[in-house]
């Protein structure tokens, strides 16, 4: 059993391979919850500037019946459960980057991964300003048969092409979903 803490000491390198060798994972068990989400790779300068930790989140929705998600701006106080969300002048979680959990059969992915699934951000309806719009992020279960522990890669799809980037990122079972979020544009 791999833990949060042995994620936090490997290299990019080390990541791949747990990515490579990573589970399956359970949508069904996945939905309705929301995870602390850690980056891995970038350097601490743009941990300084962007941030560090973020929330994703997984919905099933009942219009489309796919399983469905956003990440939430959170105030950069550590890396240890529980967050706390951003909010506009509304009082609302900040969202941004909306995807889709989708399933990988069938899709070639760079360097050889073929995991179950990934986040579709390119179907999500996210704004053309919206960096994350061209995600296409491979995500796997750490351990067999959990889905307490993440962890994802990201990947930009380009036209026909991929991007891949040498950042990976963890999400740690949070809780249950506290807030959904329309998707863009409704």
């Amino acid at each position: 059993m791999l833990t949060k803490e042995d994620l936090l000491k490997m290299n990019n390198r080390q990541l791949f391979e747990v990515m490579l060798q990573g589970y399956a994972l359970a949508p069904e068990q996945m939905a309705g919850k929301m995870y602390l989400g850690i980056d891995l790779s970038l350097p601490p300068l743009l941990h300084k500037i962007l941030w560090r930790t973020f929330r994703k989140t997984f919905f099933r929705d009942p219009e489309s019946g796919r399983v469905r998600g956003w990440n939430v701006r959170i105030h950069q106080t550590g890396i240890e459960p529980p967050s706390r969300p951003l909010l506009n002048k509304r009082e609302v979680p900040v969202t941004f980057g909306h995807y889709e959990l989708r399933e990988a059969a069938g899709k070639k992915f760079p360097r050889g991964w073929r995991g179950s699934h990934y986040l579709d951000y390119t179907v999500a309806g996210n704004k053309w300003f919206d960096p994350a719009r061209l995600g296409y992020c491979p995500l796997v279960a750490v351990n067999r048969g959990s889905m307490d522990l993440l962890l994802g890669w990201e990947v930009l799809k380009t036209g026909t092409g991929f991007l891949p980037l040498p950042d990976f990122w963890l999400l740690q079972v949070e809780g249950p979903l506290d807030y959904v979020a329309p998707r863009p544009g409704k």
